[in-house]
């Protein structure tokens, strides 16, 4: 009777001290459930880490708009896409570190019952915004995807969507999103938890909109009349000085860095220089942002030869300024915005002059790298960019050839650092026009690769529809242009 008792007691015992062992076997450190705003300031880290790493594995687009040129291993900068699987790491990294997380956070403040209407509003909002701009890089990246049912876990084989009608259905969500921003514009958001504008919702309205004028304009030469509509929706609520741009802020102590310095100062890996292509055409209009770029050789700005496996030491090498663990990256700048204006007025769909745009946006640029400004004026002056300017003074709805030049060219030298949208503006305005490596360092294509080919486990695993997406777009391959690209 005694040893029953005692066993009871000792029963009783572990009963009680359950709910302790409960909280104990919980690890703080890796929660189960995760507040929206962490989540989302999560998300857009990936986001951007994702576009701006200089990492050989997934970005390579350094190397396809010919910014920078490799040294020791070149195989990259001659088209190797399937050694490192580099389209798989993007792919992957878009679908389950981004476009993930901002549905997850969605699905969080939907459910969060502590939240103003107002405030609920505008941070679905904004994830709304953010997953928008994540599809149209997966989008301008690899042209049709899964998109309606992607991200369902019901859903085990997705089928993909046509990549023009995936842009009209962003443009419909954006136009709503924007609405209840404006609706919503004095109400908070994220706060802190939001790294790019701090919660600020009039500055997000004002990315909405910038982000509506970049979609639209992308898709100019695909289908102008909807592509105006955007555009002249959009124009009237831009960006209108630097001070508007999306720029996300990183620290100069890890792990919260610049994936730029993580590459190429802390891995202590010199695998890159600035290519001749951008350094000569700088060379060659004496541009001022050559200091911000690069640093000197011997006295004169050298770039490696393209597709070459460059010696290091013979060549000028990427700034501190832009190695620097705290450099800040621009998600979308007041510089493009003002590019595009350009390239609305030239169309004739804006009403504002081209070529006071054009200089507009050279200045914010020049600006954003700190030039002098009457280092800017001069530039501005020189013939060669006189000349350009002047060709966006008569409106043609198609562009010409030299309008397309002008736009191009001083876009890609902007874009420097922004080299996914680089890009995205060389595929779509073919300038300047880049050529792949020469011959004799053999190539994986004789063209500059237009878009990333589909991930190997989409064909392994996700068969039928992905060989359903190759054909629809005309073969699978690192040529075959996305919709947007017309010429």
């Amino acid at each position: 009777m005694k040893k029953i008792f005692a066993f009871l007691m000792l029963a009783l015992t572990f009963v009680g001290c359950t709910k302790d062992w409960d909280e104990d076997l919980v690890d703080p450190k890796n929660p189960t459930a995760v507040p929206a705003p962490m989540l989302f300031a999560n998300a857009q880290r990936n986001l951007v880490d994702n576009i701006v790493t200089p990492n050989v594995n997934s970005g390579i687009f350094r190397l396809l708009t010919q910014h920078w040129a490799n040294t020791t291993y070149p195989e990259e900068s001659r088209y190797d896409l399937v050694a490192r699987n580099i389209p798989q790491n993007f792919w992957f990294a878009m679908y389950r570190d981004v476009l993930m997380d901002f549905r997850e956070t969605s699905k969080i403040i939907t459910a969060d019952q502590s939240l103003t209407a107002a405030v609920k509003e505008n941070q679905l909002a904004i994830t709304e915004v953010m997953e928008i701009y994540s599809w149209s890089v997966l989008v301008n990246t690899f042209g049709d995807i899964p998109y309606k049912e992607a991200l369902d876990r019901e859903v085990i084989y997705p089928k993909y969507d046509d990549d023009a009608a995936i842009y009209e259905d962003l443009l419909t969500r954006l136009d709503a999103a924007i609405a209840t921003l404006n609706k919503n514009s004095s109400a908070a958001s994220f706060g802190a938890s939001d790294l790019i504008y701090g919660g600020n919702v009039g500055r997000w309205i004002k990315y909405a909109n910038s982000l509506k004028l970049m979609l639209g304009m992308t898709m100019a030469d695909a289908n102008p009349g909807r592509a105006q509509k955007a555009v002249t929706e959009a124009a009237p609520n831009v960006f209108t000085s630097n001070a508007d741009q999306a720029v996300f802020k990183y620290t100069a102590t890890t792990p919260n860095v610049n994936p730029v310095w993580t590459n190429l100062v802390q891995s202590g890996r010199n695998d890159f220089v600035p290519s001749a292509t951008l350094v000569n055409v700088m060379n060659d209009l004496n541009d001022p942002r050559r200091s911000s770029y690069f640093t000197l050789h011997n006295g004169a700005y050298v770039g490696g030869i393209y597709g070459n496996n460059n010696t290091y030491a013979n060549f000028s090498k990427v700034s501190t300024t832009i190695t620097a663990p705290d450099a800040p990256a621009v998600v979308l700048g007041y510089d493009e915005v003002e590019f595009y204006l350009a390239e609305a007025a030239a169309r004739g769909w804006v009403a504002t002059s081209g070529p006071e745009h054009f200089r507009k946006a050279i200045t914010a640029s020049m600006t954003f790298w700190n030039v002098p400004a009457a280092q800017i004026t001069a530039y501005l002056a020189q013939p060669q960019v006189v000349t350009q300017m002047a060709t966006l003074a008569t409106p043609n709805a198609a562009l010409t050839e030299a309008q397309r030049q002008a736009l191009g060219t001083q876009k890609w030298i902007a874009l420097y650092e922004r080299a996914f949208h680089a890009w995205t503006e060389f595929r779509r305005l073919d300038y300047p026009q880049l050529k792949a490596p020469d011959a004799q360092y053999k190539p994986a294509y004789n063209v500059v690769p237009v878009r990333y080919p589909f991930p190997p486990t989409e064909r392994t695993l996700n068969t039928q529809n992905v060989n359903a997406a190759g054909t629809a777009i005309g073969g699978d391959d690192a040529t075959t242009k996305i919709f947007w690209d017309k010429r």
